[in-house]
């Protein structure tokens, strides 16, 4: 097991070389000849932000958030993943385990930046402290899903170099939370307000939504709107107007848009694996490709089926029951897999080779009418016309004019939060939203139980990796999660 523990240190650090030469070493890079400019502080903040992809912290990362929900049952080795009354198989497992090293890696990146950068006298203070501040929203995102993905979990704030620096204890939520919020304050100030088309670099914009993200998450609603309204009043960005379902890729098959805050970037070499995924191979023009697995099945008995209006832009462009095979002529899908879900695609304007959305602006608008609700207990007339916004937009009419299909007046709180909630589901459907959101509300048997599912307690939070327990001195089996 050391090892193996030796192994990924030696994968994703910089090794020390220090007390082996007495020159410094030109043929190789350690950290006596890297930190030393703002070259290298740039390059070593490229190599954080690379822990992020491809797609959101890598497909494994990705699969196992999203097929959590109540409106996607998985198909073969990942089926497992959807039979939410029962553990987790061990490939599964190994899948948390992925995504554990994973996201310590980020962490561990973000730190090395933090710990070095701070020392590098060749580099202007203004690039020092924006290459600080990306680092603190790294580590702060990373630290933000291992929490809600395991619970408490190890605080790392120092770069491990070396197996002596392992022993971390798992620390309380509310510890991970205060660590978060400490890093986007300071990610919040020292950020660039204007990025430009560079939306795969965090700015002040994209700390605001993760911090309004972060605050909904544990109840404080008062900052989370605050933070939300910045962004809509930041006059930086704006919903895309759709008027038919296809107008929606001008939001995810585009480099940029108008509502990209912050996105994983792709390009021809380096391509998304998410319509892999969700088509069958050569399913044109939904996967021009050759391969297809269609392991994410949308569950059509769940709120995205027979209880969604059909007049939503969103249902149509999210779905397709036909494809076109090498001939032109529109093929029905298998009466085994007669729909599949069409936002992510692979073509020559698809989402492979362009970006995953992290944050964009329409979230802003739930946000806000989410916390603004909770925290004045009642939802105010702006809290319901951002909310009627989204909607609007769905429908294709124009957002700020009052439309037939807006929500009315009168709402309770609750009914107004249930209702923010369905919004969400459908406007951020395949994007990593759907689990989390129905874990932070309390919302997860009542959603499993309308798709006729039962979940076990045991599947709210994801197992420790057997290899951590092992090789961490501070955590044992005791403090594993229940039911591993």
């Amino acid at each position: 097991m050391k090892r193996i523990t030796l192994y990924i240190l030696i994968t994703i650090l910089f090794s020390s070389c220090n007390d082996m030469l007495d020159e410094v070493p030109m043929d190789f890079v350690s950290r006596s000849n890297f930190y030393t400019n703002e070259i290298d502080a740039q390059g070593a903040l490229n190599g954080a932000y690379d822990a992020t992809g491809p797609d959101f912290y890598g497909i494994t990362h990705y699969l196992m958030v999203e097929l959590h929900g109540d409106y996607l049952n998985g198909r073969g080795s990942q089926a497992p993943i959807s039979i939410m009354d029962q553990v987790l198989n061990q490939q599964n497992i190994g899948r948390c385990e992925t995504n554990w090293l994973t996201l310590y890696r980020a962490v561990n990146r973000a730190n090395a930046v933090l710990d070095n950068v701070v020392n590098i006298e060749d580099i202007t203070e203004s690039a020092r402290t924006r290459i600080l501040a990306e680092a603190h929203f790294l580590r702060a995102m990373a630290y933000f899903e291992l929490v809600r993905g395991w619970g408490p979990v190890p605080i790392k704030t120092k770069e491990s170099t070396d197996l002596s620096e392992l022993e971390s204890p798992r620390m309380p939520e509310s510890d991970v939370y205060d660590l978060i919020i400490e890093d986007l304050l300071i990610a919040e100030k020292d950020l660039s307000e204007d990025i430009g088309a560079e939306t795969g670099r965090a700015g002040k914009w994209a700390a605001k939504m993760l911090l309004s993200h972060v605050y909904l998450t544990i109840g404080e609603w008062a900052e989370a709107a605050s933070r939300a309204n910045d962004v809509i009043n930041s006059g930086k960005y704006a919903m895309v107007q759709v008027t038919e379902p296809d107008d929606f890729y001008k939001i995810f098959a585009s480099e940029t848009s108008s509502e990209d805050i912050m996105s994983i970037h792709h390009s021809e070499t380096s391509t998304s694996t998410i319509p892999t995924y969700l088509h069958r191979g050569s399913a044109y023009p939904y996967n021009n490709s050759s391969t297809g697995y269609f392991a994410w099945l949308p569950d059509m008995n769940s709120f995205i089926g027979d209880s969604w209006d059909t007049n939503d832009l969103r249902k149509q462009f999210n779905f397709y029951e036909k494809y076109q095979d090498s001939d032109g002529n529109w093929v029905s899908l298998p009466s085994t897999v007669p729909v599949l879900m069409k936002k992510f695609i692979n073509n020559a304007d698809g989402l492979n080779i362009y970006s995953v959305p992290i944050y964009r602006y329409t979230e802003a608008f739930l946000f806000y009418a989410e916390a603004a609700c909770q925290a004045e207990g009642a939802p105010s007339d702006l809290a319901l016309e951002r909310l009627n916004m989204v909607k609007r937009r769905a429908y294709g009419y124009d957002l700020n004019t009052p439309s037939p299909v807006d929500y009315p007046s009168g709402m309770s709180k609750d009914e107004f939060v249930e209702t923010v909630l369905q919004e969400r589901a459908y406007e951020f459907m395949v994007e990593r939203r759907r689990w989390f959101d129905l874990k932070r509300t309390g919302k997860v048997k009542e959603a499993f139980a309308a798709v006729g599912k039962n979940i076990i307690d045991e599947r709210f939070f994801w197992p420790i990796p057997e290899d951590e327990i092992n090789n961490n001195p501070a955590i044992n089996q005791e403090d594993q999660n229940p039911g591993y």
